[in-house]
């Protein structure tokens, strides 16, 4: 009979991410830091993208201070030619990408009748045509060693609609059956891809938001279940686990990691 030693043993091992490496993409802050930092506690060395380098040299730093193994990539993941140049030094000179987060992205609030298309196509091509490059590149040296975890950063609007943001919802309903497409197509190479799908996450671009009184912070507030804003450490559980071995067999799903939200028209009415 197995001790219970042992089980956590073994429980404990299915999450260690011991000498891998992760990059994130916009990983310097909100979602892609927080992210960053889960998978560093579980033993990875993270790799963290950026477009501005100042705001890498930062969050590199913050990092280090902390103790977290990191190190820090300029290059602009909407550029093809940047991306595969970065992945090939990063793989030669650094080291292997076990496990990629396509993190970053924008959004542009617009009425769809009055959006331009230079501001659609800017957002499908950070939001989805970048993470298609950013795994396209990375997923051939996978591919040659015949594993790997990719993780999607999607969303909410994967699966719902909301007024003002037509190209993000887009994107991010694009991005969710590019998770599932890469899926099918790599399974057979032991790659596993999958996304997690944040609710409403208190970041420093969204504080004035969640001022009380404001509108949208009541109806997020009443529309949420758990009653509250997630916090990007919330997303880092379901990070680690589709980044470790603990997920070996799951592969195609999207995490939803939104109090709730989705699964309901609302909160129980209190009684």
């Amino acid at each position: 009979m197995q001790t219970i030693q042992t089980l956590i043993f073994m429980t404990s091992s299915l999450f260690d991410l011991t000498g891998k490496r992760a990059l994130i993409t916009g990983g310097t802050q909100g979602i892609g830091e927080g992210i960053a930092r889960g998978l560093a506690e579980a033993g990875a060395t993270v790799l963290i993208n950026a477009r501005n380098k100042e705001k890498m040299d930062a969050c590199i730093t913050r990092f280090l201070d902390a103790g977290i193994k990191a190190e820090g990539f300029v290059f602009d993941i909407t550029q093809p030619g940047a991306v595969r140049k970065s992945i090939d030094d990063i793989e030669a000179g650094s080291g292997p990408i076990d496990i990629l987060v396509n993190n970053a992205g924008i959004i542009k609030r617009s009425p769809a009748e009055d959006m331009e298309e230079d501001d659609w196509n800017e957002v499908i091509n950070t939001n989805l045509t970048a993470p298609f490059s950013v795994s396209k590149y990375v997923g051939r040296y996978m591919i040659r060693r015949q594993s790997g975890k990719i993780i999607n950063i999607c969303s909410l609007m994967s699966e719902l609609g909301r007024d003002t943001v037509a190209a993000y919802a887009a994107a991010k309903g694009g991005l969710k059956m590019l998770t599932r497409n890469l899926a099918t197509e790599w399974a057979h190479h032991n790659i596993q891809v999958n996304g997690i799908g944040p609710g409403y996450i208190a970041t420093p671009i969204n504080t004035s938001y969640r001022e009380p009184g404001n509108p949208l912070n009541e109806y997020i507030l009443s529309r949420t279940p758990a009653g509250r804003w997630g916090t990007p450490q919330d997303l880092a559980g379901a990070a680690v686990f589709l980044a470790s071995a603990a997920s070996d067999f799951v592969n195609g799903q999207i995490i939803y990691v939104d109090g709730g939200l989705i699964s309901t028209f609302g909160k129980p009415f209190e009684k």
